[in-house]
């Protein structure tokens, strides 16, 4: 197995199976001491709160010595480079470093170059490996079995990162995936698509709604997000009575990716995502570090 997790692929399906198998036990939120003595080290390029959090919280949990790198104040904002950052954090012992950085591909660099577990926390538009995981995990709780189960993923999809796992996970655990988005946000792949919101929701046991990746577009792709809402907002009037269920890997956009009304319904497993999310985190660093 890879001490590191920088891709979906690097977990075969047994690996995937044993770690949410822990993270049923792990739901609890009790405390316990599986990783007292270690010490995990989180460090990320980019602003993030929900994840950062969720990590944080996780290694807590399994009482775990958390240090978070403030990057804006670290050495690399005075001229060190990203290797010598991560040659100096290995060099005082970490288990794992979790990082996550606006280029695609550094943290699969960076496992190249240090002893500890590397976990990608998001690179780029290229791969969030641990939240498709707690989205397949969430859906995997309330399906059971997801083969033949149809999963609309929709919006900004060509500058997701979190689409780029879900897809991965969700086609090897043999869902049917549709993509949904205006033309430009969907990129090119033999998967099928529609431009059609309300044709997705006819077709899906459940949607995973994406934020509007505008930092990532070069150029503006709508006069506002209104616009964009207009078409490829789920609200309550699209999925009225439907046995539909709704995520998002967040921050949503209220009323703009989802509406209120949606995100109250008890269709709703956003906040679920969030607390599964906690208890995946903590079986990946369990996973990862025990191995070691």
């Amino acid at each position: 197995m890879s001490k590191h997790l920088t891709h979906t692929k690097d977990l075969n399906k047994e690996e995937i199976l044993q770690i949410f198998s822990m993270a049923r036990e792990y739901l609890d939120e009790k405390k316990r001491e599986d990783l007292k003595g270690k010490l995990i080290i989180n460090i990320f390029f980019e602003n993030s709160t929900r994840t950062r959090s969720s990590f944080e919280i996780a290694a807590k949990r399994l009482s775990a010595d958390v240090v978070n790198l403030d990057v804006a104040k670290s050495s690399t904002s005075k001229g060190e480079t990203l290797f010598d950052t991560a040659a100096n954090l290995d060099a005082m012992g970490p288990d794992a470093i979790i990082v996550r950085h606006h280029r695609s591909g550094v943290p699969k660099i960076l496992s190249k170059y240090v002893r500890a577990s590397i976990i990608n926390a998001g690179d780029g538009a290229h791969q969030h490996p641990t939240q498709g995981l707690l989205d397949l995990f969430t859906l995997i709780e309330v399906f059971g079995d997801l083969e033949g189960k149809k999963i609309a993923i929709v919006g900004d999809i060509r500058n997701s990162r979190v689409a780029n796992s879900d897809i991965e996970l969700l086609t090897r655990f043999k869902a049917k995936v549709l993509l949904v988005g205006p033309p430009h946000f969907l990129p090119k792949t033999p998967l099928p698509k529609t431009y059609s919101l309300k044709e997705a929701i006819e077709f899906a046991d459940a949607i995973i709604s994406l934020r509007t990746q505008t930092e990532r577009h070069k150029h503006p792709t709508f006069a506002s997000l209104k616009d964009y809402a207009q078409n490829f907002k789920i609200t309550k009037e699209l999925i009225k009575d439907k046995n539909i269920y709704i995520m998002h890997p967040g921050p949503v956009h209220r009323n703009i990716d989802i509406d209120d009304e949606v995100l109250a319904d008890k269709r709703s497993l956003v906040l679920r995502q969030v607390k599964n999310g906690v208890a995946v985190r903590m079986a990946i660093l369990k996973h990862l570090i025990r191995e070691q």
